[in-house]
């Protein structure tokens, strides 16, 4: 029996949209740990730790976030583990946004001018003093445009995790439209959820950036 899109249809999906915003949460959350190792990993002086944190980058960046979260769900199930599929979802994208934010934050660091790190070891500073005092308060502001245009992509790309069974909003719009047979209303509903989760991230990396551009001094050593 087919149903007629109602309030009660955009209850569920902004049911859906929560879990969609919690999953990007958790990915957000431990992908920004992540990548901060990944990012530290890349700009150490001992060439083994480069190169684990390369091969990582390499791999998860090299592979589909789809096959990602395959490994993640049924490589649990394979071993013997019953994971649910938020925590597989969650340990995909998480190790997904590592890779990716450990590249961006890498690439700010290494865009610093190569004299800070000399003045700031002329005057006695160690190699992570100077990196957690000089190097990244100066990175922050050009690593901001392209962390926040990963993570809208991140909130994008959890409408993959539907493929191993998270009921997040794509998935929940899928089932609304399949029984009131009415997808133009639908997918705009969750074109709308999906704007209002993406744009006040947005809009706020835009206040970010002009608050540092008008109040911020970068700290500096030359």
């Amino acid at each position: 029996m087919f149903q007629t899109f109602s309030f009660g249809h955009v209850v569920f999906l902004a049911h859906a949209a929560l879990w969609t915003a919690a999953l990007a949460g958790i990915a957000l959350g431990g992908g920004a740990v992540g990548g901060m190792m990944i990012a530290v990993l890349r700009v150490s002086r001992t060439r083994a730790l480069q190169w684990i944190a390369i091969a990582f980058v390499t791999i998860v960046q090299g592979t589909p976030l789809l096959v990602q979260l395959f490994l993640a769900y049924f490589g649990a199930a394979f071993a013997g583990l019953d994971v649910p599929p938020l925590a597989a979802a969650a340990l995909a994208f998480t190790l997904y946004a590592s890779a990716f934010f450990g590249d961006i934050w890498r690439g700010a660091i290494e865009g610093v001018p190569t004299g800070q790190w000399e003045a700031a070891g002329a005057l006695g500073l160690g190699r992570m003093a100077t990196l957690r005092l000089v190097v990244v308060p100066q990175a922050i502001r050009p690593a901001i445009p392209p962390t926040v245009g990963f993570i809208v992509q991140l909130v994008k790309n959890t409408a993959l995790a539907s493929i191993i069974g998270f009921r997040e909003l794509t998935r929940a719009g899928q089932i609304v439209s399949n029984v009131t047979f009415q997808p133009l209303a639908v997918f705009l509903t969750v074109a709308a959820f999906y704007f209002a989760i993406c744009y006040p991230i947005s809009l706020a990396s835009r206040r970010l950036e002009a608050r540092m551009g008008r109040g911020h001094v970068e700290p500096s050593l030359i």
